[in-house]
Protein backbone atom coordinates (compact mmCIF):
# COMPACT_ATOMS: atom_id res chain seq x y z
CA UNK A 1 0.00 0.00 0.00
CA UNK A 2 2.96 2.24 0.74
CA UNK A 3 4.72 1.55 -2.08
CA UNK A 4 1.85 2.21 -4.25
CA UNK A 5 1.23 6.03 -2.50
CA UNK A 6 4.98 6.37 -3.01
CA UNK A 7 4.77 5.28 -6.88
CA UNK A 8 1.78 7.97 -7.10
CA UNK A 9 3.34 10.58 -5.50
CA UNK A 10 5.99 10.75 -7.58
CA UNK A 11 4.24 10.11 -10.61
CA UNK A 12 2.23 13.61 -9.73
CA UNK A 13 5.83 15.57 -9.31
CA UNK A 14 7.06 13.71 -12.59
CA UNK A 15 3.50 15.55 -14.23
CA UNK A 16 3.65 18.87 -12.42
CA UNK A 17 7.70 18.94 -13.42
CA UNK A 18 6.80 18.34 -17.29
CA UNK A 19 3.99 21.31 -16.93
CA UNK A 20 6.62 23.36 -15.51
CA UNK A 21 9.44 23.18 -18.17
CA UNK A 22 6.29 23.50 -20.85
CA UNK A 23 4.93 26.38 -19.31
CA UNK A 24 8.89 27.70 -19.14
CA UNK A 25 9.88 26.91 -22.94
CA UNK A 26 6.51 28.36 -24.16
CA UNK A 27 7.47 31.20 -22.33
CA UNK A 28 10.81 31.64 -23.55
CA UNK A 29 10.35 30.88 -27.00
CA UNK A 30 7.01 33.84 -26.55
CA UNK A 31 10.22 35.87 -25.34
CA UNK A 32 12.27 35.06 -28.14
CA UNK A 33 14.83 33.89 -25.53
CA UNK A 34 17.23 31.01 -26.11
CA UNK A 35 17.38 31.71 -29.86
CA UNK A 36 20.48 33.30 -31.44
CA UNK A 37 20.49 37.03 -32.23
CA UNK A 38 19.75 38.09 -35.63
CA UNK A 39 21.83 39.83 -37.72
CA UNK A 40 21.04 43.51 -38.92
CA UNK A 41 20.61 44.13 -42.32
CA UNK A 42 22.52 47.25 -44.09
CA UNK A 43 22.40 48.10 -47.73
CA UNK A 44 24.50 50.99 -49.38
CA UNK A 45 26.97 51.94 -51.92
CA UNK A 46 30.66 50.52 -52.58
CA UNK A 47 33.00 53.45 -52.11
CA UNK A 48 36.57 53.60 -52.56
CA UNK A 49 39.97 55.32 -51.68
CA UNK A 50 40.59 58.41 -53.87
CA UNK A 51 43.70 60.15 -55.18
CA UNK A 52 44.12 62.89 -57.67
CA UNK A 53 47.04 62.22 -59.76
CA UNK A 54 48.91 65.00 -61.84
CA UNK A 55 52.46 65.64 -62.88
CA UNK A 56 55.16 66.76 -60.88
CA UNK A 57 56.85 69.52 -62.02
CA UNK A 58 57.04 69.32 -65.70
CA UNK A 59 54.85 72.14 -67.65
CA UNK A 60 53.54 70.85 -71.18
CA UNK A 61 51.75 70.08 -73.80
CA UNK A 62 49.65 66.62 -73.17
CA UNK A 63 50.42 64.37 -75.99
CA UNK A 64 49.00 60.88 -75.13
CA UNK A 65 45.87 60.60 -72.58
CA UNK A 66 44.99 56.57 -73.70
CA UNK A 67 42.18 55.82 -70.81
CA UNK A 68 39.03 57.14 -69.90
CA UNK A 69 36.67 57.26 -67.54
CA UNK A 70 35.88 54.01 -65.83
CA UNK A 71 38.21 52.08 -67.02
CA UNK A 72 40.57 50.07 -64.82
CA UNK A 73 44.99 50.22 -64.63
CA UNK A 74 47.38 48.54 -63.21
CA UNK A 75 49.85 49.73 -60.84
CA UNK A 76 52.75 51.22 -63.50
CA UNK A 77 50.36 51.82 -66.47
CA UNK A 78 51.05 54.87 -68.71
CA UNK A 79 48.08 57.59 -67.56
CA UNK A 80 49.21 60.31 -69.36
CA UNK A 81 52.16 61.46 -71.24
CA UNK A 82 53.45 65.64 -71.98
CA UNK A 83 55.97 66.92 -74.89
CA UNK A 84 59.22 65.84 -73.51
CA UNK A 85 61.34 67.85 -76.21
CA UNK A 86 62.37 70.38 -73.89
CA UNK A 87 63.53 68.12 -71.45
CA UNK A 88 65.52 65.93 -73.39
CA UNK A 89 67.64 68.91 -74.80
CA UNK A 90 67.89 69.98 -70.78
CA UNK A 91 69.60 66.26 -70.22
CA UNK A 92 71.75 66.63 -73.34
CA UNK A 93 73.26 69.93 -72.39
CA UNK A 94 73.67 68.63 -68.08
CA UNK A 95 75.35 65.57 -69.86
CA UNK A 96 77.98 68.30 -72.45
CA UNK A 97 78.65 70.44 -69.11
CA UNK A 98 79.40 67.44 -67.03
CA UNK A 99 82.12 66.30 -70.02
CA UNK A 100 83.55 69.92 -69.94
CA UNK A 101 83.75 70.06 -66.22
CA UNK A 102 85.37 66.40 -66.48
CA UNK A 103 87.83 67.25 -68.71
CA UNK A 104 88.72 71.00 -66.74
CA UNK A 105 89.29 68.13 -64.10
CA UNK A 106 91.71 65.92 -65.74
CA UNK A 107 93.53 69.27 -67.24
CA UNK A 108 94.07 69.83 -63.59
CA UNK A 109 95.47 66.93 -62.16
CA UNK A 110 97.85 66.45 -65.60
CA UNK A 111 99.39 69.90 -64.03
CA UNK A 112 99.44 68.84 -60.78
CA UNK A 113 101.42 65.93 -62.02
CA UNK A 114 104.21 68.24 -64.08
CA UNK A 115 103.77 70.96 -61.41
CA UNK A 116 105.27 67.80 -58.83
CA UNK A 117 108.20 67.27 -61.40
CA UNK A 118 108.89 70.63 -61.57
CA UNK A 119 109.36 70.90 -57.54
CA UNK A 120 111.70 68.00 -58.21
CA UNK A 121 113.44 69.61 -60.38
CA UNK A 122 114.33 72.47 -58.25
CA UNK A 123 115.02 70.40 -55.31
CA UNK A 124 117.81 68.92 -57.25
CA UNK A 125 118.66 72.37 -59.00
CA UNK A 126 118.79 73.61 -55.61
CA UNK A 127 121.10 71.02 -53.61
CA UNK A 128 123.88 71.83 -56.68
CA UNK A 129 123.26 75.35 -56.37
CA UNK A 130 124.35 74.83 -52.61
CA UNK A 131 127.31 72.73 -53.09
CA UNK A 132 128.74 75.71 -55.80
CA UNK A 133 127.83 77.99 -53.54
CA UNK A 134 129.64 76.21 -50.27
CA UNK A 135 132.70 75.38 -52.89
CA UNK A 136 133.07 78.88 -53.93
CA UNK A 137 133.04 80.35 -50.35
CA UNK A 138 135.65 78.03 -49.14
CA UNK A 139 137.75 78.38 -52.07
CA UNK A 140 136.76 82.50 -51.49
CA UNK A 141 138.46 82.02 -47.86
CA UNK A 142 141.32 80.20 -48.68
CA UNK A 143 142.42 83.07 -51.54
CA UNK A 144 142.26 80.82 -54.29
CA UNK A 145 138.63 82.24 -55.60
CA UNK A 146 137.88 85.59 -56.65
CA UNK A 147 135.25 87.36 -54.48
CA UNK A 148 132.91 87.69 -57.85
CA UNK A 149 133.09 83.97 -58.40
CA UNK A 150 131.66 83.38 -54.59
CA UNK A 151 129.16 86.45 -55.34
CA UNK A 152 128.10 84.89 -58.60
CA UNK A 153 127.44 81.05 -56.77
CA UNK A 154 125.59 83.05 -54.05
CA UNK A 155 123.35 84.56 -56.23
CA UNK A 156 122.60 81.37 -58.35
CA UNK A 157 121.61 79.71 -54.82
CA UNK A 158 119.20 82.55 -54.01
CA UNK A 159 117.62 82.47 -57.54
CA UNK A 160 117.62 77.90 -57.00
CA UNK A 161 115.57 78.83 -53.54
CA UNK A 162 113.24 81.37 -55.03
CA UNK A 163 112.32 79.03 -57.91
CA UNK A 164 111.63 75.76 -55.25
CA UNK A 165 109.44 78.57 -53.32
CA UNK A 166 107.28 79.69 -56.54
CA UNK A 167 106.90 76.24 -57.70
CA UNK A 168 105.81 74.91 -54.35
CA UNK A 169 103.03 77.84 -54.68
CA UNK A 170 102.12 76.84 -57.88
CA UNK A 171 101.60 73.22 -56.63
CA UNK A 172 99.17 74.60 -54.12
CA UNK A 173 97.30 76.38 -56.62
CA UNK A 174 96.95 73.51 -58.46
CA UNK A 175 95.70 71.10 -56.07
CA UNK A 176 93.11 74.13 -55.36
CA UNK A 177 92.03 73.51 -59.13
CA UNK A 178 91.64 70.13 -58.54
CA UNK A 179 89.17 70.25 -55.52
CA UNK A 180 87.22 73.01 -57.41
CA UNK A 181 87.16 71.21 -60.72
CA UNK A 182 85.96 68.58 -58.52
CA UNK A 183 83.17 70.13 -56.94
CA UNK A 184 82.01 71.45 -60.56
CA UNK A 185 82.44 67.95 -61.71
CA UNK A 186 79.90 66.83 -58.63
CA UNK A 187 77.65 69.72 -59.45
CA UNK A 188 77.68 69.13 -63.27
CA UNK A 189 76.35 65.66 -62.07
CA UNK A 190 73.73 66.47 -59.78
CA UNK A 191 72.57 68.75 -62.44
CA UNK A 192 72.30 66.18 -64.76
CA UNK A 193 70.61 63.53 -62.46
CA UNK A 194 67.90 66.72 -61.91
CA UNK A 195 67.49 66.86 -65.81
CA UNK A 196 67.21 62.88 -66.54
CA UNK A 197 65.03 63.06 -63.20
CA UNK A 198 62.63 65.69 -64.86
CA UNK A 199 62.49 63.79 -67.68
CA UNK A 200 61.06 61.13 -66.26
CA UNK A 201 58.02 63.54 -64.99
CA UNK A 202 57.23 63.97 -68.63
CA UNK A 203 55.03 60.52 -68.13
CA UNK A 204 52.22 60.02 -65.35
CA UNK A 205 51.79 56.54 -64.51
CA UNK A 206 49.41 54.80 -62.48
CA UNK A 207 50.80 54.38 -58.23
CA UNK A 208 48.29 51.42 -57.79
CA UNK A 209 45.86 49.45 -58.96
CA UNK A 210 42.58 51.29 -59.43
CA UNK A 211 39.58 52.25 -61.66
CA UNK A 212 39.69 56.36 -62.98
CA UNK A 213 36.64 58.20 -61.74
CA UNK A 214 37.43 61.44 -63.15
CA UNK A 215 39.79 62.38 -65.58
CA UNK A 216 40.38 66.24 -65.30
CA UNK A 217 42.66 66.47 -68.37
CA UNK A 218 41.98 66.25 -72.43
CA UNK A 219 44.53 65.67 -75.09
CA UNK A 220 46.65 68.86 -75.96
CA UNK A 221 46.24 70.83 -73.04
CA UNK A 222 48.93 72.14 -70.96
CA UNK A 223 49.83 70.50 -68.12
CA UNK A 224 51.08 72.50 -65.34
CA UNK A 225 52.27 71.20 -61.89
CA UNK A 226 50.10 69.79 -59.64
CA UNK A 227 47.04 70.14 -61.76
CA UNK A 228 44.95 66.96 -61.83
CA UNK A 229 45.01 64.88 -64.38
CA UNK A 230 42.65 61.99 -63.10
CA UNK A 231 41.08 60.74 -59.97
CA UNK A 232 42.25 57.07 -59.29
CA UNK A 233 40.07 55.07 -56.79
CA UNK A 234 42.36 52.05 -55.10
CA UNK A 235 40.57 48.79 -55.76
CA UNK A 236 42.64 47.49 -53.10
CA UNK A 237 40.90 49.40 -50.06
CA UNK A 238 37.12 49.58 -50.38
CA UNK A 239 34.31 49.83 -48.19
CA UNK A 240 30.34 50.16 -47.77
CA UNK A 241 28.73 53.46 -46.97
CA UNK A 242 25.77 51.88 -44.99
CA UNK A 243 23.03 53.11 -42.63
CA UNK A 244 21.85 51.40 -39.14
CA UNK A 245 18.26 52.54 -37.63
CA UNK A 246 18.47 54.01 -34.26
CA UNK A 247 17.15 50.68 -33.04
CA UNK A 248 19.36 48.40 -34.01
CA UNK A 249 22.51 50.70 -33.66
CA UNK A 250 23.43 49.28 -30.01
CA UNK A 251 23.29 45.69 -31.25
CA UNK A 252 26.80 46.52 -33.36
CA UNK A 253 30.41 47.08 -32.40
CA UNK A 254 33.33 48.48 -34.00
CA UNK A 255 35.20 45.34 -35.55
CA UNK A 256 31.95 43.40 -36.28
CA UNK A 257 32.02 40.75 -38.82
CA UNK A 258 29.69 41.65 -42.28
CA UNK A 259 29.22 39.33 -45.07
CA UNK A 260 28.72 41.89 -48.90
CA UNK A 261 27.33 40.54 -51.34
CA UNK A 262 25.98 42.32 -54.77
CA UNK A 263 23.47 41.66 -57.55
CA UNK A 264 25.93 40.97 -59.89
CA UNK A 265 27.02 38.00 -58.58
CA UNK A 266 24.41 36.13 -56.80
CA UNK A 267 25.11 33.39 -54.26
CA UNK A 268 28.96 35.24 -53.45
CA UNK A 269 30.03 36.91 -50.25
CA UNK A 270 32.60 39.35 -49.72
CA UNK A 271 34.04 39.07 -45.79
CA UNK A 272 33.98 42.61 -44.37
CA UNK A 273 34.15 44.23 -40.91
CA UNK A 274 32.69 47.27 -38.98
CA UNK A 275 35.57 49.84 -39.27
CA UNK A 276 33.43 53.20 -38.58
CA UNK A 277 30.13 53.81 -36.44
CA UNK A 278 29.29 57.65 -36.93
CA UNK A 279 28.51 59.25 -33.56
CA UNK A 280 25.93 61.22 -34.13
CA UNK A 281 22.64 60.37 -36.04
CA UNK A 282 21.98 61.92 -39.49
CA UNK A 283 19.18 63.31 -41.38
CA UNK A 284 17.06 64.09 -38.83
CA UNK A 285 15.72 67.42 -36.72
CA UNK A 286 18.55 68.17 -33.89
CA UNK A 287 16.33 67.84 -31.27
CA UNK A 288 14.21 65.01 -31.23
CA UNK A 289 11.21 64.56 -28.81
CA UNK A 290 8.58 61.70 -29.45
CA UNK A 291 9.28 58.35 -29.65
CA UNK A 292 8.23 58.40 -33.73
CA UNK A 293 10.78 60.50 -34.26
CA UNK A 294 13.07 58.58 -32.34
CA UNK A 295 13.32 55.43 -34.41
CA UNK A 296 13.92 57.13 -37.94
CA UNK A 297 17.41 57.97 -37.16
CA UNK A 298 19.76 56.62 -38.83
CA UNK A 299 23.73 56.16 -37.93
CA UNK A 300 26.41 56.24 -40.73
CA UNK A 301 28.85 53.09 -40.93
CA UNK A 302 31.75 51.87 -42.56
CA UNK A 303 32.79 48.18 -43.58
CA UNK A 304 35.90 47.31 -45.03
CA UNK A 305 35.57 44.88 -47.45
CA UNK A 306 38.42 42.00 -48.46
CA UNK A 307 38.51 42.63 -52.77
CA UNK A 308 41.35 40.72 -53.98
CA UNK A 309 39.90 40.52 -57.14
CA UNK A 310 39.04 44.02 -57.60
CA UNK A 311 35.16 42.57 -58.62
CA UNK A 312 33.99 45.55 -55.67
CA UNK A 313 33.87 49.20 -57.68
CA UNK A 314 33.15 52.39 -56.64
CA UNK A 315 29.15 52.96 -56.90
CA UNK A 316 27.98 49.80 -56.77
CA UNK A 317 25.19 48.53 -54.37
CA UNK A 318 25.36 46.16 -52.46
CA UNK A 319 23.74 44.44 -49.20
CA UNK A 320 25.41 43.43 -45.93
CA UNK A 321 24.61 41.38 -43.02
CA UNK A 322 26.64 42.69 -40.12
CA UNK A 323 26.66 39.39 -37.18
CA UNK A 324 25.66 40.95 -33.83
CA UNK A 325 26.61 40.31 -29.91
CA UNK A 326 24.42 37.56 -28.02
Amino acid sequence: MRNLKALAAIAVAAALGLAAWQAQASLRSWLGLGKPPAGVSVSGNIEAHESVVGFKTVQARIVELPFNEGQTLKVGQLIARVDDADYRQQVNIAEASLEVQRRQLATSQENLIAADKTIASDEADLAMKRLDYDRYQALWQDGFSPTQQRDLAATALKQSTAALARDKALVMVDRRSIEQAAASVKSAEETLAMARLNLTYTTLAAPFDGVILVRQAELGELAVPGAPIVTLADLDHVWLRAYINETDIGRVRLGAKASVSIDSRPGKHYGGRISFISSAAEFTPKSVETHAERVTLVYRIKIDIDNPEHELVPGLPADAEIETAQ
